[in-house]
C-alpha cells in the first residue's frame, strides 16, 4: 500500500529504495491499510412459498406461449359512451318498472358492442395456423373473469346474434359459475374473441395479451368524465379508452383501426346496437 510508504526520493518520490525496504521489514512492522468497519448484515426477508396451482401454470404457458410466438402490436381509441350509458339507465328503468329484476351493466353493452363490430369487420374474427387463416363463421366472445387464483374466460356463443338481455343474464351465470369453479371446459374454450375489462377497478387504460389461437384482445378501460374539445369549445365528456391488441400475422394495422371505429360508432349511437 503505497499510503503507507515514506518516499526518500526527491518531493517525496517513492523510489525502489523504499520499496525493497518495505518488502524487506518481518510482516508485523507493514502496517496494515485501515479497514472499514463491515455493514451489518442486511435483515432478511421471509418468504412465503406457494405451490403453483393447476390453473396457474397453465395461464402461465399459454401467456408465455402467446407473447413468445405472437407478434403484438396495439391500437387505442377513445370513445364517448354518454350516451350508451343513458340508454342503460333508460332500460334499466325499465326493467325496474317491469319488476323484472334484471339490470344491465356497462360490461353487457361492451359486449354485445364488440360481437356486433365483428360481424361489420368480420376480418378480425380469425385465427393463424401455418397452413392457413381461419375465418370464422360464428362471433363466440371469450370475456375474461377473475377467480380465486388467476381468471377464465367463459364464452358467449353467437354474441352478435343475442340481445342484450340474453347477454346480461348469461354473463352473470357463467361468472358466478366460474368464480365457484364450476364451468365444464367447452364453456371457457373455443371463443374466437376476447374481451378484458379492467374499467370497474379504476383502470384508465392497458393493453391485454391475445388469447391463443384467437388474433386479437379488446382491453377495456374505466369511463370517466373528462375534458374535450367540441366546435372549438372546451366540454366535458365520458370517456373510455379501449385498446385492441392484435396478432400482426393475421390482422394488419388498417384492419384492426376499421374493426375500433366500428366499435366506437355502435357505442357513442348505441340505439343501433337494439336495431
Amino acid at each position: 500500500d503505497l499510503a503507507q510508504v515514506a518516499g526518500s526520493g526527491p518531493h517525496g518520490r517513492i523510489v525502489k529504495a523504499d520499496i525493497e525496504a518495505v518488502l524487506g521489514r518481518p510482516p508485523a512492522a507493514v502496517a496494515a491499510p485501515a479497514e472499514a468497519a463491515p455493514a451489518p448484515a442486511a435483515a432478511r426477508v421471509p418468504a412465503a412459498e406457494v405451490p403453483h396451482t393447476n390453473m396457474r401454470r397453465v395461464i402461465a404457458r399459454r401467456l408465455t406461449e402467446a407473447k413468445r410466438d405472437i407478434p403484438h402490436f396495439y391500437m387505442s381509441l377513445d370513445c364517448e359512451v354518454d350516451a350508451l350509458l343513458e340508454l342503460r339507465k333508460t332500460l334499466n328503468g325499465k326493467a325496474e318498472a317491469a319488476e323484472s329484476g334484471h339490470k344491465l351493466s356497462l360490461n353487457d353493452l361492451v359486449v354485445r358492442a364488440a360481437a356486433l363490430a365483428l360481424r361489420k369487420v368480420p376480418e378480425v374474427n380469425v385465427s393463424w395456423t401455418d397452413e392457413v387463416l381461419l375465418r370464422h363463421d360464428t362471433v363466440d366472445l371469450s370475456v375474461a373473469v377473475a377467480v380465486a387464483g388467476g381468471l377464465l374466460t367463459p364464452v358467449i356463443r353467437d354474441a352478435d346474434r343475442k340481445g342484450l338481455a340474453e347477454i346480461s343474464r348469461e354473463m352473470k351465470e357463467l361468472a358466478g359459475r366460474a368464480r365457484e369453479g364450476k364451468l365444464l371446459p367447452e364453456e371457457y374454450q373455443g371463443g374466437t374473441f376476447s374481451i378484458s375489462n379492467l374499467g370497474m377497478f379504476g383502470v384508465r387504460e392497458f393493453a391485454a395479451v391475445i388469447n391463443p389461437p384467437q388474433s386479437a384482445i379488446l382491453a377495456v378501460g374505466q369511463a370517466i368524465e373528462r375534458p374535450v374539445v367540441k366546435d372549438g369549445a372546451l366540454a366535458t365528456a365520458t370517456v373510455m379508452t379501449v385498446t385492441l391488441s392484435v396478432d400482426h400475422r393475421a390482422v394488419d394495422g388498417a384492419l384492426g383501426a376499421e374493426y375500433l371505429a366500428a366499435f366506437r360508432g355502435l357505442v357513442e349511437d348505441p340505439l343501433t346496437m337494439l336495431l
